[in-house]
């Protein structure tokens, strides 16, 4: 199954049609005689489960906009609600980073497309006035395996694309993925402005479970060539820099995935939306960030992830610093679009930031003196175990949104509070991209030895 025009192995045990023997996009010929068209189909269809598991994992987001006075649940509730989600969402990245290479791309894709079915069955049942809180409470928490999706996507679309696509192919595989935020969000609204209920929605991601999980089975492949491999894992806990950039994305994924569940909420509580009013604004940030996330990553494929990463912070905290006025003045307009501009720039430092940890990984090698496949394969080794824990750590900023903005209800009824911390988490990220990206070239930071003048070099300002 889903292996045209490429050379499958089938004489060891579980090897079967869907297994890809050889794998190498760097070589440009193999690329574009067989390669790319390959890469694509599992791109295109890695999308759709991403995109789905996000939807499901920001499914009560939309759910708490359901749950009137009748539900018993006040706003700091809510909130811890949908952080229980985003903590799971984050923890369950870890594991599925690895299950890619220890079950196949397409084989766990197929079991996680299916896992999805068990949280939204869930909440499918549960989903009424006079269901405890402790009930819902486990069914968000169920809803986080909707995060790990995007973990084993990423892993697993990093290694069908050479070097110099991954920007782009990752930027697309993620901003397709993030779309699912927003488009939960939209069909809610329809459902709401229908005077449908939750279970409504609910039944229509049903189907839709099922239906990316056969297309993962038909249309996907397996790459045999990769492995776990505990000797990386181990040497990117190790590296300085999987810890950085894990910081990084705390800022800008974090910022995306925290803020999507947040928002509705944000507009119900300080500003007296109604479900349906909040439903009409909820959609429009997340949609913008995603579509914009394979731009960031281009971007970055073109000018270096580094400075696109940079500047980006400078405008979440200018945007930021926006939100925090409105805020204070109780302004409605001024609040949404400030907070509309910093989905759209959440979503850019998405790309930008996820195009850089390969990026680094390559210059170590180069750093080391190693050059083409050998440099290429220490780069896609080091970068596939680092993604995993990069991602887990990026999603928790999204459960320490989430806990902000319950804090700040609780203790001042309004956010202000947690977005002046946001403000400066924003300009800290600023401050380390700069002191270890852009400050001075990378041979002066590295404890590699120096490189020949013959030597091809890259910088981390290039990544």
């Amino acid at each position: 199954m889903g292996t045209e025009g490429v050379s499958t192995q089938t004489s060891t045990q579980k090897r079967g049609s869907s297994w890809i023997a050889r794998w190498d996009p760097e070589d440009e010929e193999f690329w574009e005689r067989e390669g790319v068209r390959v890469a694509r189909r599992n791109l295109a269809f890695s999308v759709l489960s991403e995109h789905i598991g996000f939807s499901v994992w920001t499914l009560w987001s939309v759910m708490v906009l359901f749950m009137g006075p009748e539900y018993g649940i006040d706003a700091a509730g809510k909130f811890f609600l949908v952080s229980m989600a985003t903590l799971v969402g984050a923890v369950v990245r870890v594991p599925y980073t690895f299950a890619v290479a220890r079950f196949g791309g397409r084989n766990w894709t197929i079991v996680a497309a299916t896992l999805l079915l068990v949280p939204t069955v869930a909440a499918f049942a549960v989903m009424e006035p006079g269901t405890s809180y402790t009930t819902f409470m486990v069914c968000a928490l169920l809803t986080g395996i909707g995060g790990g999706n995007f973990a084993s996507s990423m892993t697993n679309i990093n290694s069908f694309f050479p070097l110099r696509k991954k920007g782009w192919a990752l930027g697309l595989n993620a901003g397709g993925g993030n779309i699912g935020v927003p488009v939960v969000q939209l069909v809610a609204l329809a459902v709401i402005g229908a005077s449908g209920g939750p279970r409504v929605l609910l039944g229509i991601y049903i189907p839709l479970i099922v239906v990316s999980a056969v297309c993962a089975a038909l249309f996907m492949d397996n790459i045999a060539s990769v492995k776990n491999d505990t000797g990386a894992a181990k040497e990117a806990v190790r590296d300085p820099h999987t810890w950085i950039m894990a910081f990084l994305y705390v800022g800008t994924f974090g910022s995306f995935i925290g803020y999507s569940f947040a928002f509705g909420l944000v507009l119900q509580t300080q500003f007296g939306r109604t479900p349906l009013e909040a439903a009409q604004i909820t959609f429009l940030g997340p949609l913008l960030g995603s579509l914009i996330r394979p731009v960031g990553g281009r971007l970055a494929d073109r000018w270096g992830g580094a400075r696109i990463t940079l500047w980006n912070f400078v405008g979440m905290a200018a945007a930021t610093g926006v939100v925090v006025v409105a805020s204070m003045r109780e302004s409605l307009a001024l609040f949404t679009g400030a907070f509309v501009v910093l989905f759209v720039l959440s979503g850019l430092g998405n790309g930008s930031t996820y195009k850089m940890i390969p990026g680094i990984f390559q210059a170590k090698a180069v750093r080391k003196g190693l050059t083409g496949e050998a440099a290429a394969a220490y780069g896609r080794r080091l970068s596939g175990a680092s993604m995993g824990l990069i991602g887990a750590v990026g999603a928790l900023g999204g459960l320490g949104i989430n806990l902000a903005f319950r804090q700040s209800f609780q203790t001042a009824g309004s956010g202000t509070g947690a977005f002046v911390a946001f403000l400066l988490c924003y300009a800290a990220c600023f401050a380390v991209t700069w002191a270890v990206y852009l400050r001075r070239p990378a041979a002066a930071r590295t404890r590699s030895a120096p490189a020949t003048a013959e030597e091809p070099q890259l910088t981390y300002a290039e990544v």
